[in-house]
């Protein structure tokens, strides 16, 4: 990576978050970045409310924040506005001081540490997404949930070395912080030591993600302070094998530190304490917490390196890299919300059994760790998925938008690998202008974007609101060949020009929304897909022996005006409804609830509007 290549991607990246007037608004920059989190696990999915707080006179700043699913990481997104002009000089956007990075990160700190004192409450605008969590930050019941907030700073800036002959980027790392925060509660004065940790998303690392195409970003545990002794268990060409038990208080730290990224090729999600399993890994915790290492099966963890030493003829852990729980996820969140909830963990050790992989290339260490994880889980039954981009079914697409052309003459680009559209490009600079012209943003989308738009057009908008690996697993599950078998249908021309359609679907929804000052409201992320929602569950209840013919939208590369004025009028009531339904005040992080889509599903207003004769006269126009 040299600093050309770097302010190269950037004035991409910058294009990439322009509107049609040519102007960049920060929010787009943040819709720009944020497949990057989710990428490399940092955050769950590329969703985020979108929130503008720009107070200088208080040094405060932020542009949009999302919670974690298990609800006690709190992610901040700020973005250095002087990044963003695209014709800044070179020098203006090369940063070599850490100091001008913190003085930035600070800007969302006293956010926070002024929003939990109720500071904030006179100055922010009833209708911005910050003012929902300043609130949220003086409500005990939120603080008491949240262990980690993570601020992410959004900079389109190239990070330097500037000694030596030529600057050199470099890698900045920050120190985490914490902030004690009080509340009453029951009339006592209660104080919580909330942990905060900077991650600075800078030229540096975006880049590097877009030519990773969507390789792991290896996280390495340091164990040194642990004291675990291990046995090699195995040494084969392959792999090597240790067996070592870990302190539940490890396990817990872990967790609080890395969350779900930690966890992030197995195959099952932390189910909360509902679930049996969770249940009885909580019972034995409160009840034979010394037993644990009887009770329990244990982990299967997975790495592509280890620092060990020897001591008095011991082999001690200290480090491992590319570090992956895939089997024992439940066992670890249960160990960390077990302890959050008031359990001793203690005398809780884990058996635990870490295979090294070596020599082996990314598809086969991703092969590898599949069998791994699927042969290892017995603690319940589990559907083997491949949710990797070179699923059959992936490729099968990717070989139809090489070869189908829209009925104007033109092609859509299907972005099967992460960053495969980039590197198009670097690989024929010439060109540029050329590719650039005949894909366009708007018809270009990744895996992650198609799952969304697939799964919009059917009755799960709060997965799709929420993004990220749950609902691609569902998209991947839905274009199986077994369950397209089964619906006598197979990944083929009319399939992709299915699947076109419902991007145009979702993603014309979205322009009638509108952005900004122009929109129906601030939550068109939630809105679209509840309101696609209500349309396919109309057209499903109307179908008889026919089906909502998609394809007639691809015929047409646009909405019919009949469509557009109905949609509008859908989303504005939608609009409306999520606000009213919500038993939160948050309603981007409620719109990703089951229980709010039910509300709204069967509600009076929907049924009302469903009924009428205008909607379902437009709906069966579109079947054949």
């Amino acid at each position: 990576m040299e600093l050309e290549e770097l302010h190269s991607y950037r004035h991409d990246l910058l294009n990439e978050s322009m509107d049609d007037h040519d102007f960049i608004m920060e929010s787009s920059f943040v819709r720009t970045c944020m497949p990057a989190l989710s990428d490399t696990k940092l955050t769950e999915g590329d969703d985020f409310n979108d929130s503008y707080c720009n107070i200088r006179l208080h040094d405060l700043k932020l542009n949009g924040y999302t919670i974690n699913e298990s609800g006690e990481r709190l992610q901040l997104l700020t973005v250095n506005e002087n990044s963003l002009l695209l014709k800044a000089p070179k020098d203006h956007v090369s940063v070599s001081q850490k100091n001008a990075y913190e003085k930035l990160f600070s800007r969302a700190i006293n956010f926070i540490k002024k929003a939990s004192k109720n500071q904030l409450s006179e100055v922010l605008q009833d209708s911005d997404g910050s003012k929902i969590l300043a609130r949220q930050l003086c409500n005990p019941e939120f603080i008491k949930s949240i262990d980690v907030i993570e601020v992410f700073l959004l900079s389109a800036t190239a990070t330097i070395e500037p000694r030596g002959e030529t600057p050199k980027p470099k890698r900045l790392e920050f120190s985490d912080e914490e902030v004690t925060i009080s509340f009453q509660e029951n009339k006592n004065k209660v104080r919580k030591t909330i942990l905060i940790r900077k991650r600075l998303i800078d030229l540096n690392f975006l880049f590097d993600v877009s030519i990773a195409q969507g390789n792991r970003a290896p996280l390495t545990v340091d164990f040194s302070k642990y004291n675990i002794e291990s046995i090699q268990a195995a040494n084969e060409p392959h792999y090597e094998s240790y067996l070592c038990v870990l302190p539940g208080k490890l396990l817990a730290d872990l967790y609080k530190l890395h969350s779900s990224r930690m966890l992030e090729k197995n195959v099952r999600s932390f189910l909360q304490l509902k679930n049996n399993v969770n249940k009885g890994i909580q019972d034995t915790i409160r009840r034979y917490p010394e037993k644990f290492i009887a009770f329990n099966n244990g982990l299967t963890i997975t790495a592509t390196g280890k620092e060990v030493v020897i001591k008095n003829g011991k082999i001690i852990l200290t480090s491992l890299t590319d570090f992956q729980i895939v089997n024992g996820g439940q066992t670890t969140a249960t160990i960390y919300f077990s302890s959050k909830s008031g359990l001793d963990i203690s005398k809780v050790k884990v058996m635990a059994k870490v295979n090294i992989v070596k020599d082996v290339s990314n598809e086969n260490f991703d092969e590898l760790i599949s069998k791994i994880s699927e042969y290892s889980n017995a603690q319940s039954r589990v559907s083997p998925v491949d949710l990797r981009s070179r699923n059959t079914q992936l490729i099968k697409l990717k070989s139809l938008s090489e070869s189908v052309i829209t009925p104007s003459g033109i092609k859509w680009f299907f972005e099967r690998a992460k960053g495969e559209f980039a590197t198009m490009i670097r690989k024929s600079p010439d060109s540029k202008n050329k590719i650039n012209k005949d894909f366009p943003k708007e018809r270009r989308f990744t895996k992650e974007e198609l799952a969304k738009y697939y799964n919009a057009w059917g009755e799960h908008p709060f997965l799709v609101k929420k993004g990220g690996e749950k609902v691609f697993r569902l998209f991947i599950e839905e274009i199986s060949e077994k369950k397209l078998s089964k619906n006598k249908r197979s990944i083929d021309r009319s399939f992709y020009e299915d699947v076109i359609s419902r991007i145009i679907l979702f993603r014309s929804f979205e322009k009638i929304y509108g952005f900004g000052n122009n929109a129906i409201g601030q939550i068109r992320s939630a809105v679209v897909p509840y309101s696609l929602s209500i349309f396919f569950k109309q057209a499903e209840q109307l179908k008889g022996d026919k089906h909502f013919n998609l394809t007639k939208i691809w015929q047409n590369e646009h909405l019919n005006n009949d469509l557009t004025d109905t949609a509008s009028e859908l989303m504005k009531l939608m609009n409306n409804l999520i606000k009213k339904y919500s038993a939160s005040d948050d309603y981007g992080e409620y719109s990703k609830k089951p229980e709010l889509w039910k509300s709204i599903r069967d509600c009076n207003e929907i049924m009302d509007f469903v009924s009428q004769q205008s909607f379902n006269k437009l709906i069966k126009k579109y079947f054949s």
